[in-house]
């Protein structure tokens, strides 16, 4: 009898596994900006500002701050909860709606709870535990509990605590869940005992959204929690109100169809030092005919995590390293044969006039990243220059930085991007994300 329970229980674990290991879909991701009825201006305005708030946070990268308080709890800096992207999630049984942002820079899934005591606004009603069938909290032993960062014990609960800068945060606790993800073709797949955050005490701005959901390196990740092996997405133009689309596990490949460019793939760069984020190796930079003279050393990744390059799905436009940005900047100045104008209502700072309406085609160089590995991202112009129709100005998406830089997901439209965990590499093709 014992020996046939010992195989009972190997062929269920073993199962378990099988059924985690399969996870699959693809599913639709929609810009939170969608349906604000904003013109083309004011969604560009707005998607700067977020990446200026998201960014400095991002590249900032501070320590862990451990405040003076008798429960010496450690309040742990994370990624901003700004962010472009939101996908619908089911949580619990029976499913609760949850519109949760895709975010590549951080790990923890996380949504408010019923019981906030401090509640951020958010187009979705708060989850409930009560009402769910398969709700529970995840014990202080839990090895996922383990993986937070300073993570506290109340009750034999995990009890997180995460500060996102300039007084945004949330508290609360790990909690287990079935999650429900309803893929493009009608279809759902459902998920048991999926880790997430529930959260009591939250401050900051969800961009519409009713949470998040990271899609980071870490083991609190939706990737890693379903043990998927790659994930991939492509973002629609910028201003389109086409859906953008999310692969999920053996669905994540790129298309075959390569008449847009060539499959070309970098490996990932590893940071002890910052473990959830994305890095590449951006070894240059080229603007029109010129490959700029940028040190290596301006994009290298430093042992305690400062500087390097990541790539980021809720930065809206690229941030380079000054040194690398007054570069990339005096070549466009120099190269663009329009009026240079200060353009303070963008919020970008190399803009040209265009002559009058109706405005002409200008000539504009060409923009390439090139990667370790041979990998050559060759930018469309739509793709690194902005038209503010307010004002006639024609801008560069791109701004500088004090520290390191992110590839934002404004020069990633139309550009199907495979992140391959198993094999650490980022593929990239060009590809008309409407009809992927």
């Amino acid at each position: 009898m014992a020996k046939l329970l010992s195989l009972l229980l190997l062929l269920l674990l073993a199962f378990l596994v099988a059924v985690s290991a399969s996870v699959s879909f693809r599913i639709e991701l929609t810009h939170v900006d969608a349906g604000g009825h904003f013109n083309k201006s004011e969604l560009l305005r707005r998607a700067v500002l977020r990446s200026k708030i998201r960014a400095a946070a991002l590249l900032s990268r501070p320590a862990v701050v451990v405040p003076k308080s008798t429960a010496g709890a450690p309040i742990i800096p994370v990624r901003p909860s700004e962010g472009e992207f939101l996908m619908d999630v089911g949580i619990g049984t029976p499913p609760h709606p949850f519109s949760g942002i895709l975010d590549t820079g951080s790990d923890l899934i996380w949504t408010q709870c019923s019981s906030c005591i401090l509640c951020i606004e958010q187009p979705t009603p708060y989850y409930d535990p009560t009402k769910s069938s398969t709700s529970s909290a995840v014990a202080c032993a839990d090895p996922l509990c383990q993986a937070l960062p300073g993570p506290l014990c109340y009750q034999n609960s995990c009890v997180y605590f995460y500060s996102y800068g300039d007084a945004a945060a949330t508290a609360g606790y790990l909690a287990a869940e079935t999650l429900t993800f309803g893929t493009a073709n009608g279809t759902k797949v459902t998920v048991p005992s999926i880790a997430f955050g529930c959260g009591s005490l939250n401050e900051g701005s969800l961009s519409n959204g009713s949470g998040m959901v990271g899609f980071g390196r870490g083991p609190l990740s939706l990737v890693n929690q379903l043990h998927a092996k790659k994930f991939s997405y492509c973002f629609t133009s910028f201003l389109a109100s086409n859906s953008s689309t999310l692969f999920f596990g053996a669905q994540a490949k790129l298309a075959n169809n390569t008449k847009y460019g060539p499959v070309q793939s970098t490996p990932f760069v590893i940071s002890p030092a910052q473990p959830s984020f994305f890095f590449v190796n951006l070894t240059g930079v080229t603007v029109g005919a010129t490959r700029l003279p940028i040190p290596p050393s301006v994009f290298a990744l430093n042992p305690d995590g400062s500087g390097g390059v990541f790539i980021d799905s809720g930065t809206s436009i690229t941030y380079l390293q000054d040194a690398a940005y007054a570069l990339v900047r005096e070549a466009f100045l120099s190269q663009v044969k329009l009026q240079a104008v200060n353009d303070t209502a963008i919020g970008l700072d190399v803009c040209f006039a265009l002559p009058s309406p109706p405005f002409v085609t200008a000539v504009i160089p060409k923009l390439v990243f090139h990667f370790g590995g041979g990998a050559d991202m060759q930018l469309p112009q739509e793709n690194y220059m902005a038209i503010d129709i307010a004002t006639g100005n024609l801008c560069l998406a791109m701004l500088g930085s004090s520290d390191g830089s992110v590839i934002g997901n404004f020069q990633q439209q139309n550009m199907q991007m495979l992140y391959d965990l198993e094999n650490n590499l980022l593929s990239f093709v060009p590809a008309q994300c409407d009809l992927v």
